[in-house]
């Protein structure tokens, strides 16, 4: 192909996949993340629903943050968490800091993304100094749980949603597949596992320090590295 006619080609790919204004390009918002772990590999697929979190989750896959981050915390039947930028060089049998990128996101609640196993949600800092319950720049959780019984979805819907009552068919989810409810509406749901949740059990299942211990795994469990994909 002459250059000239190599650089119309170019030009014209260019056109058909446009740069937005965030450093993504159009093509980016339709792809999943595939997150390589020392456990095997996890497939996120983001909502359309939560477009803020979608984009900054993009971003920072795409230039490579996730990579070589650990899995700081890990509660069986609750979820894994990770992106505390802090734990990529530092070895959790040091003391991990509390290290945040710069920046918070609002939040975006979608009453039909919800705490279902499987969900993926980005931490946050407490109501006392985050009224507004703005998420984490960077660091996010997946959803293990554990299933309910309607004496326990009603237990939670007084105690943790201040008497807001769950929909009918998330309880249905709660009670046959498992969730975490006490968070619905607390803590922004901006994907879902489609690939590999026996992983992310498989995390959740590591020895811990326990709650007085920071829930850090004895064993570290690092994202070796996470990528953009094309949907299948």
């Amino acid at each position: 192909m002459k250059p000239t006619l190599l650089a119309a080609f170019v030009v014209l790919l260019a056109s058909c996949n446009p740069k937005l204004t965030n450093g993504l390009r159009k093509n980016d918002l339709k792809k999943d993340v595939s997150m390589v772990t020392d456990h095997g590999t996890i497939v996120l697929r983001l909502s359309d629903s939560t477009p803020g979190h979608r984009d900054n989750f993009l971003k920072l896959v795409k230039t490579k943050f996730y990579d070589s981050i650990l899995f700081h915390r890990v509660i069986q039947g609750f979820m894994i968490q990770a992106g505390n930028p802090s734990t990529r060089t530092v070895s959790l049998a040091a003391n991990v800091k509390k290290e945040e990128n710069s920046y918070t996101i609002p939040a975006e609640f979608v009453p039909s993304l919800f705490h279902r196993k499987g969900a993926v949600a980005m931490a946050r800092t407490g109501d006392d100094v985050n009224p507004l319950k703005a998420s984490s720049g960077s660091q996010f959780y997946i959803v293990q749980g554990k299933t309910f019984t309607d004496m326990q979805l009603d237990s939670v819907e007084r105690a943790r949603l201040k008497g807001n009552k769950l929909p009918l068919q998330h309880r249905e989810v709660y009670k046959n597949i498992g969730g975490t409810p006490q968070l619905d509406m607390n803590y922004t749901v901006f994907g879902t596992v489609i690939k590999g949740m026996a992983v992310v059990d498989s995390i959740a299942a590591e020895p811990t320090s326990g709650q007085t211990g920071g829930d850090k795994p004895l064993k570290e469990v690092r994202i070796l590295k996470a990528f953009l994909v094309k949907r299948k």
